[in-house]
């Protein structure tokens, strides 16, 4: 039986607000990355916590991005686009990569590639990708990336989303 009043399959779209819909999404944990490059000799970067694997032949992964991001327009340019697997000690630089885009790399340790990509130095997982495809999907759009390097630099836990929060584990 149940714990709902109505079965789900007698709900209407009605049952789909935002907030009970973000609040249904957030129940799902998901890992986090930040993806960066150099464009035109600055650094630009954000964190994304949409990241998954999607293919080994080809080798792409991909994140999601909102419509209203300020930073893709410009992160898309980039010929290669790091990205890094956070670890469950970043919580504080994730924070830091979704705030004001001039301080976003302050005191972060970070490497370039000879393409543009940016990965931090202390990360999981180190990926030199590009853009592969992109594929309008509702107010957000997917991002597929293709591999082109890969680094496994750390064997530590990851950085997790969850509840709309980062950490290690969150809570209810």
């Amino acid at each position: 039986m149940s714990r709902y009043a109505v079965p789900l399959a007698e709900r209407t779209e009605p049952d789909l607000d935002p907030v009970r819909l973000r609040q249904a999404f957030a129940s799902f944990p998901s890992g986090v990355v930040a993806v960066a490059a150099e464009v035109d000799g600055a650094l630009v970067g954000l964190a994304a916590s949409s990241f998954t694997s999607v293919s080994l032949d080809p080798p792409l992964v991909s994140f999601s991005i909102a419509n209203t991001s300020r930073t893709w327009p410009e992160l898309r340019r980039a010929g290669h686009l790091g990205v890094t697997v956070l670890a469950h000690h970043h919580d504080a630089v994730a924070r830091q990569l979704a705030g004001p885009g001039e301080r976003r790399f302050d005191g972060l340790s970070l490497s370039r590639t000879d393409d543009g990509a940016v990965t931090l130095d202390d990360g999981l997982a180190l990926f030199d990708t590009s853009v592969h495809r992109e594929v309008e999907a509702g107010d957000h759009t997917i991002v597929l990336l293709r591999l082109h390097a890969v680094e496994n630099a750390d064997h530590t836990l990851p950085l997790v989303f969850h509840r709309s929060q980062f950490g290690l584990r969150a809570t209810a």
